[in-house]
């Protein structure tokens, strides 16, 4: 019987896409445009966001994994005053110095995958991570890493299931291909207790960031499902019956230092 780590990791492998149809994808199908990570000028709070400032001392530091533009980090700050962003896209760790310059935050970033990085970046009172763990089949060193760098509190957000759940549909459509429906975030808070970790757990219905059109839409749609241009027209065909979801079930995790 597997245990909870190797679980995850083993559940997770088999959302890998076929060597044969990679094989045939004009480009990368794991691209992440950096329009959708953007910050927005106001930040909705939300129950990850509310745990993570409810730790916050005053002039604190958040170190942010995965950062993107750094909406997890600025939604609390203030109360912090120093963020820290840690991303592998060197345009995201641009977006979000430039966007701590521009409020009157102090930052710094760095560049490299978690944990690999982990020993160049300096701890902090609040570690948050949003919508990362779907991409982490080593979990367990991941998890130890987050936990290690905070002083406070770590907080998790994530969708309830794999985020790219919403295409399993066309996956079958144009590949007669089945995706899986596991990892969840049920399986997350496995790992956390297999891990000694007292992790709480809150799920809500929170906002979903959408393409800027429907011509974006089909277009990320053809490269995330590895299908030529030729096929656009089938592509457009298809979304006609597919909603745009612009809201999706996640969950907030976080556990405190003691």
């Amino acid at each position: 019987m597997l245990s909870a780590v190797e679980k995850w990791k083993s559940d997770l492998a088999l959302w890998a896409i076929p060597q044969e149809i990679l094989d045939q994808a004009e480009v990368e199908p794991w691209f992440h445009p950096a329009a959708l990570f953007a910050l927005p000028e106001i930040i909705e709070d939300s129950p990850s966001h509310q745990r993570a400032r409810e730790a916050m001392p005053a002039d604190g530091t958040v170190l942010d994994i995965g950062c993107g533009g750094g909406t997890a980090a600025f939604a609390i700050a203030p109360p912090a005053k120093h963020l820290i962003g840690v991303d592998h896209q060197s345009e995201m760790l641009e977006m979000f110095s430039s966007n701590a310059l521009t409020r009157g935050f102090t930052s710094e970033v760095f560049e490299g995958f978690w944990p690999a990085i982990a020993e160049q970046v300096p701890v902090a009172d609040v570690v948050t991570c949003h919508h990362v763990l779907f991409n982490v089949g080593d979990i367990q060193g991941f998890i130890e890493a987050l936990d290690s760098h905070a002083r406070k509190r770590v907080v998790i957000e994530l969708p309830l299931v794999h985020p790219t759940t919403s295409r399993s549909a066309g996956w079958k459509h144009f590949w007669n291909l089945i995706r899986p429906t596991t990892p969840t975030v049920d399986d997350l808070m496995n790992v956390l207790q297999e891990l000694g970790i007292p992790a709480h757990i809150e799920k809500f219905t929170g906002k979903l960031t959408v393409e800027e059109g429907e011509e974006d839409r089909i277009e990320y749609t053809r490269k995330r499902l590895c299908l030529p241009k030729s096929r656009t027209d089938e592509i457009i065909e298809f979304l006609k019956n597919e909603p745009n979801p612009t809201t999706r079930e996640v969950a907030v995790v976080w556990w405190d230092k003691v």
